[in-house]
C-alpha cells in the first residue's frame, strides 16, 4: 500500500535520505485514478528498499506548491534528502516508474 504524504509529514521523510516517490495527485484527475493502483503495486513491490506514496493536492498544498507542481497527476523523486532530476508527468504505466526508480536506487 502507497504511504499517504501530507504537509505535515513529508519534508520528515524526505529528510531521513531514504530514496522517496511522490505521485501528487486528485481525485478529479481521471488519469491520477487510474494510476492509484499502480502507484499500490510498485510501492508493495519496493517495499523496504524506498518510500513510495500519494500526496492529495486537494487535501494538502503547501508543498505541491514549493515543488512547483503544475500537471497531474506528477511524480517526483528524491534520495539523500534531496530532490532529484528525475520526474514523470502525466499518467505512467507501472514499467515506466519502476525504470525511474531503478534509476533512483542507482544513484
Amino acid at each position: 500500500m502507497a504511504f499517504k504524504f501530507t504537509d505535515s509529514n513529508v519534508k520528515e521523510i524526505i529528510a531521513s535520505g531514504q530514496p522517496v516517490v511522490i505521485d501528487f495527485w486528485a481525485t478529479w484527475c481521471g488519469p491520477c485514478m487510474a494510476m492509484a493502483p499502480v502507484i499500490d503495486e510498485v510501492a508493495a513491490e519496493y517495499e523496504g528498499r524506498a518510500v513510495i506514496g500519494k500526496y492529495n493536492v486537494d487535501e494538502e498544498n503547501d508543498f505541491c506548491t514549493e515543488m512547483g507542481v503544475r500537471s497531474l497527476p506528477t511524480i517526483l523523486f528524491f534520495k539523500d534528502g534531496q530532490k532529484t532530476a528525475l520526474r514523470l508527468v502525466g499518467g505512467q504505466k507501472a514499467d515506466a516508474i519502476k525504470a525511474k526508480l531503478d534509476e533512483l536506487l542507482g544513484l
